[in-house]
């Protein structure tokens, strides 16, 4: 060991590379990270945080409406784009420095600037070379853009959206996953005219199905335009702004277009093929138990894995790495029944099996569900409605998935997440009392199974 210069050499600075580092340095080992662009990666400086920021600020002008039902009189709103940008500014900035801070108290060197592998236990960083007994690959993903669309360079990603000087009053949202219609709510409700235009019949693939029929049913009743089974031919720019054109003829004019089409593994130019390390599809880094690659002193944790790219992920992964390799403490990352959410509004919290993936694995599916209004919607004269979903295995009782489309949704499924988790039944949750008034309660007082 004392011929490297490292025992661990950590490559990008999110989430999943920095929990790694950090436990690893906390075991005894000499820990060294690199990150070229910001520390705390796509969660805390351009992903989750900075999203659910925009995400609160945008659901108050639906607080503010519905006050006046409950008795406020709220008056004049206005709404400022630059403060609010302002104040997610200072918050990432805030964050970065505790990132910065919680590694160098573990003991980790911080080294910025473009990481490059250059052999099993070699990289080098602009002249500088650095040596490793190990090596974690942590640097994420990045949006996908097709390059091929005449104009895309009008268009902008997630990346660039929390950068815009000012709030278009109109947007074209390109997407039909959980990042286009976030922020597709957040414009909306920050008082945008949005379009979402998807090239599939349904938005979010590979949710329940009654998630997905009924967030669309929804978005469409708070003024969303839904154009499905469209795809993009062009973008171009035009005196009065932008205008998307897609293949059947359709144009839809605009002020800004957010593609938000997926993303891909950031290990494009990293020097992967030069240690000789495995790639798959979209050039992810493909692992084995412990995320260990094919190259026996290299390693992956997180979204470069495009296994589930969602930051608790990435972040029991590099935990798991540390502790089995500098720890001697071994176990791994349990990917089943993670739970997830999509910050749209209404928001989803979801957990398990969709009922499409139960009735492929299970001979027999129960199904309860119901949808209600929400006794706040009473007086405010909404008329949106919640969905809770219960997926039952027959045989056994057990709860095999969990769907929740309405306010507090992840708040929820994170609750019922650890029930499921620990095999919960069917019977658990009768027998779990009510707590009432709550939305919540009626994830325990399901009794009829649904016939449809």
């Amino acid at each position: 060991m004392g011929s490297f210069d490292y025992d661990l050499f950590v490559i990008g600075a999110g989430s999943g590379g920095v929990r790694a580092a950090r436990i690893a340095a906390a075991h005894g080992a000499r820990v060294a990270i690199a990150e070229e662009y910001r520390v705390g990666g796509t969660c805390v400086i351009r992903g989750c945080v900075p999203k659910k920021l925009l995400v609160y600020a945008s659901r108050f002008a639906g607080d503010f409406a519905d006050a006046a039902g409950f008795g406020w009189n709220v008056g004049e709103t206005a709404f400022d784009w630059h403060k609010l940008i302002a104040g997610k500014d200072t918050e990432i900035a805030r964050l970065e420095g505790a990132y910065r801070s919680n590694l160098a108290r573990s003991g980790v060197t911080l080294i910025e600037g473009r990481a490059v592998l250059d052999g099993a236990h070699r990289v080098t960083m602009g002249t500088r070379a650095i040596t490793a007994e190990r090596i974690l690959i942590a640097t994420g993903a990045h949006p996908a853009v097709d390059r091929t669309i005449p104009g895309i360079e009008h268009a902008i990603t997630s990346n660039e959206v929390f950068h815009l000087t000012s709030q278009p009053k109109r947007v074209v949202v390109i997407g039909g996953g959980y990042i286009a219609l976030e922020f597709a709510c957040v414009f909306k409700g920050l008082g945008s005219a949005v379009t979402v235009i998807h090239r599939g019949p349904k938005v979010l693939r590979g949710f329940d199905e009654d998630l997905r029929d009924d967030l669309a049913a929804a978005l469409t009743r708070r003024g969303i335009e839904l154009a499905f089974e469209a795809r993009i031919a062009r973008i171009d720019k035009t005196a009065g702004g932008l205008v998307v054109t897609a293949e059947g003829g359709d144009k839809f004019a605009c002020d800004c277009v957010l593609m938000a089409t997926g993303r891909h593994p950031n290990t494009a130019g990293l020097g992967l093929e030069t240690a000789g390390v495995a790639l798959g599809a979209n050039g992810r880094v493909l692992v084995g138990v412990g995320g260990q690659t094919n190259v026996p002193s290299i390693y992956a944790a997180g979204d470069v894995t495009d296994r589930i790219n969602l930051t608790p992920v990435a972040i029991r992964e590099g935990h798991a790495f540390a502790d089995s390799v500098y720890g001697k403490i071994p176990w791994q990352a349990d990917h089943d029944m993670v739970p997830s959410a999509v910050f749209t509004t209404p928001e989803i919290g979801t957990v398990g099996m969709s009922e499409t993936q139960a009735r492929e694995k299970f001979a027999n599916i129960d199904i309860y569900k119901t949808r209600f209004r929400p006794m706040r919607n009473v007086l405010a004269g909404r008329d949106e409605r919640m969905l809770m979903k219960l997926v039952v295995d027959a045989a056994s009782g057990r709860v095999l998935g969990c769907h929740i489309l309405g306010d507090d949704a992840a708040e929820i499924v994170q609750m019922a997440a650890i029930a499921m988790k620990m095999g919960a039944t069917k019977a658990d949750f009768d027998r779990t009392m009510a707590l009432h008034p709550s939305a919540a309660e009626e994830l325990v007082t399901l009794r009829d199974k649904w016939v449809g």
